[in-house]
């Protein structure tokens, strides 16, 4: 199994994205800047110190858009750390948070912030479940969601069930990064990694996978190599 070095980073003109880390069961943290817009993807645990060690207290606070493929701790442990740092910065413009349909870890996240900090959040908070995966665009930048397939165990029993769970393609100026999330092998995900400039796609499997939950580092380079380049993320250390 290889072991990536973090941080990861690729950039094609005004185009660029850093891979703070993606470690199973850890963290995972990444910074994607598309001309002035900079927008935050699955904001794990250590993703405020990764972003005061790459932006200014200025950038950080023009985040526009936090994007989650889905509720697992390692890819949403540090939203709360993030939402009260610009709280505390005092934030002014809108952070929206795009997650999957049947995600309940971002609303409950988002319910308790609101409840301790009711009377004292000075930005507006916008809560926006992906509910279909047409694409959309902000600032510019073109993002299509599209369904990948994740699974958990239940409890400690033999059963799993399937995580709600999203990829993302974002588009700049004719230029496509696919990010895959955490996901076993789909077709979706071959689908819009091909072709992309660069395919960043997870090969977490190892002997305490179930299936259905991630993939192989055979499986994981297939798809990559179909793109111009490609990242192997969330391996197991």
């Amino acid at each position: 199994m290889i072991k990536t070095e973090y941080p990861i980073y690729w950039e094609k003109e005004d185009f660029s994205i850093k891979i703070f880390c993606s470690i199973p069961a850890i963290a995972t943290g990444i910074l994607l800047r598309a001309g002035g817009a900079k927008v935050v993807i699955d904001p794990g645990d250590g993703i405020l110190r990764d972003l005061n060690e790459e932006l200014t207290p200025e950038e950080i606070l023009s985040i526009t858009d936090v994007f989650i493929t889905h509720g697992h701790h390692d890819h949403v442990g540090g939203v709360w750390s993030l939402l009260t740092y610009l709280r505390i910065m005092r934030k002014r413009t809108t952070l929206n948070i795009w997650f999957p349909e049947g995600c309940p870890e971002i609303e409950s996240i988002y319910n308790a912030f609101r409840t301790v900090y009711s009377n004292s959040i000075p930005y507006p908070i916008i809560l926006r479940t992906i509910m279909d995966y047409k694409p959309f665009t902000r600032r510019g930048l073109t993002v299509k969601p599209f369904p990948v397939i994740h699974a958990e165990k239940i409890e400690d029993g033999p059963e799993t069930r399937l995580v709600p769970s999203l990829g993302f393609k974002f588009t700049w100026q004719g230029k496509k990064i696919c990010y895959g999330g955490d996901t076993a092998y789909c077709e979706e995900l071959v689908k819009q990694a091909k072709g992309a400039d660069l395919a960043i796609i997870e090969a977490g499997e190892d002997e305490d996978s179930v299936p259905g939950m991630h993939m192989t580092q055979e499986e994981a380079e297939k798809i990559g190599r179909t793109a111009k380049e490609f990242f192997l993320v969330h391996v197991p250390q």
